[in-house]
């Protein structure tokens, strides 16, 4: 039978077209923490030459964190701890969080871990997220670690699933590689919006993001924004002009397979 004579019945039968529709459709947005919970473990690609992977790695999780749904009985503000965990190499690329510049209701509760070698900032990140006092994780290392294989990236998503503390992993340098994160995205600094009042001022924190990987999202790239405590995100348009914007984010693209 030819495929122009082959009945939508068939086709029917065999796949469920309006779950693949609705699947392919299904984009990321902001505040989806509210209805989905947030992301037990996602990973941020970004250049050590800026700062975007720690400041787009902190406002994802504040955005995650802000709408997570409370259960019975929690109380309505979330007073646990948050793990920050550095690479020493990490730190030399980036420097260490400056506490009076993070959100005022983050600045107190920031636990901030220092490792010698990756095999210790793993350690740190898995015992993080096995932690119920703590709202969410955020770790940094650097390039391609060999300890950070495949197995290692699975621990920490089977750790963070099961305990409900998200992580976000920000890989500095790094091109991409097999990894069980259930998002990842590309980083780079994007102009910020000329301020209203005082041009002088510094502007809203922007970033260029795409989404390349996803489990139950649709790829895609965004402009994301923080306005204080809310994360906003515009669509990107798409076509040649924006195609490749993060080409010269690592130092050698992904291969196939890497994706």
């Amino acid at each position: 039978m030819s495929r122009s004579a082959m009945p939508f019945e068939t086709l029917s039968q065999t796949c469920d077209v309006a779950a693949l529709a609705a699947r392919r459709s299904t984009r990321w947005r902001t505040g989806l923490a509210a209805v989905q919970g947030a992301p037990c473990h996602s990973e941020i690609f970004a250049s050590g030459r800026e700062a975007s992977g720690a400041g787009a790695a902190l406002a994802l999780a504040l955005d995650d964190w802000h709408h997570a749904p409370r259960g019975e009985g929690q109380e309505a503000e979330d007073r646990r701890a948050v793990l920050w965990v550095q690479t020493r190499e990490a730190v030399r690329i980036g420097g260490v969080p400056y506490r009076p510049g993070l959100p005022r209701d983050l600045r107190h509760r920031v636990i901030h871990v220092l490792a010698e070698r990756t095999e210790d900032a793993l350690f740190a990140l898995e015992e993080g997220v096995r932690c119920r006092e703590v709202a969410f994780v955020i770790g940094e290392v650097a390039g391609n670690p060999k300890t950070l294989d495949f197995t290692a990236s699975r621990r920490l998503t089977l750790s963070a699933q099961r305990h409900g503390v998200p992580l976000y992993l920000v890989r500095l340098d790094a091109v991409h590689d097999l990894s069980s994160a259930r998002m990842r995205w590309d980083v780079v600094a994007s102009p910020s919006p000329a301020p209203r009042w005082n041009a002088a001022a510094p502007g809203t924190p922007s970033w260029r993001a795409e989404l390349f990987r996803a489990r139950g999202h649709a790829p895609g790239q965004w402009v994301l924004r923080g306005e204080g405590s809310r994360l906003l995100a515009e669509r990107a348009e798409s076509g040649e002009a924006n195609h490749g914007w993060a080409a010269g984010l690592h130092p050698a693209r992904p291969s196939a397979t890497g994706r």
